[in-house]
């Protein structure tokens, strides 16, 4: 398996005005992603989540270090083209991305500036409304569709351009649960069928746990590291960084604190009542 984005070394401060300093967000920033993965990345207000985020097409630069992406520097303007074709962005509000007054004129929108030719605009077009459930929409106007509708709109926009892939940022922050259920199972369904990376940037620990990896950023650092389960049953850790792991995590541990001695890997509903309906019958 191959490496799709590289952070290494990577510093990076947001300049000050008025001969104001600068705020500093990353030192010395180190972290891997490979292909094919879903990689959630947490972290409480502030921590340099959307920063990050926002390295890995290009939106923004290093000031020091390298962030590659497949490959290829962020910082070489060549490849700047290649770079973005390759790693979609998906952003919070999916109004700021819709373009067009047709869904499949604005799925549509990112191919025609690639320059690929019609006949495979249209075949990518629909394939992309295909693969978010959207197609039957294809000739709606997209503000009278939910909140869930757009964003998956908004995905099948960059879906169409054909990423290896797709960082989401905080993409259900402005959703209800329904609309957030729909995009995490879009999502879910795009890395698992399709091989595409996945970088989630969230703030939900659920979806989170719906990650095969999750990355928590702190004070412009990696503070911990691996499978939800492993990241989620450091409880008081992440509450020291002020963070919280999933509420059936968290019921458990508190439980723990009574005297009984649960295991703090259940990340769902189902696992977690199963667990305690086993330590109730002993």
């Amino acid at each position: 398996m191959g490496i799709a984005i590289s952070v290494e070394h990577l510093a990076y401060s947001y300049p000050g005005v008025d001969d104001t300093p600068g705020v500093a967000v990353f030192k010395d920033l180190n972290l891997q992603i490979e292909e094919g993965t879903f990689v959630a990345i947490l972290g409480s207000n502030g921590c340099g989540k959307s920063t990050l985020a926002k390295h890995f097409n290009s939106i923004l630069l290093p000031c020091g270090g390298q962030v590659t992406v497949f490959g290829m520097d962020t910082l070489d303007e060549d490849s700047l083209i290649a770079i973005r074709r390759t790693t979609g962005m998906v952003f919070q509000n999916p109004d700021n991305q819709i373009v067009a007054n047709v869904v499949e004129e604005d799925v549509a929108f990112g191919p025609e500036n690639l320059g690929i030719a019609s006949p495979m605009i249209r075949q990518r077009v629909d394939n992309a409304l295909k693969q978010v459930g959207m197609y039957e929409f294809r000739e709606h106007a997209p503000h009278l569709l939910s909140g869930g509708q757009k964003q998956r709109v908004a995905i099948a926009g960059i879906i169409a351009m054909e990423p290896k892939c797709i960082v989401l940022d905080e993409p259900t922050a402005m959703l209800d649960p329904r609309g957030r259920r729909e995009v995490m199972q879009t999502i879910t369904k795009l890395n698992r069928d399709k091989n595409i990376t996945v970088v989630l940037i969230t703030h939900h620990m659920d979806e989170a746990a719906m990650a095969e990896r999750v990355v928590v950023l702190h004070k412009g650092t990696v503070a911990i590291d691996g499978t939800p389960e492993e990241v989620f049953s450091q409880v008081e850790k992440l509450h020291s960084i002020g963070l919280a792991a999933p509420e059936t995590v968290e019921l458990c541990w508190e439980l723990n604190k009574l005297g009984f001695q649960l295991p703090l890997n259940k990340l769902n509903a189902e696992t977690c009542a199963q667990t305690l309906l086993e330590e109730w019958k002993v």
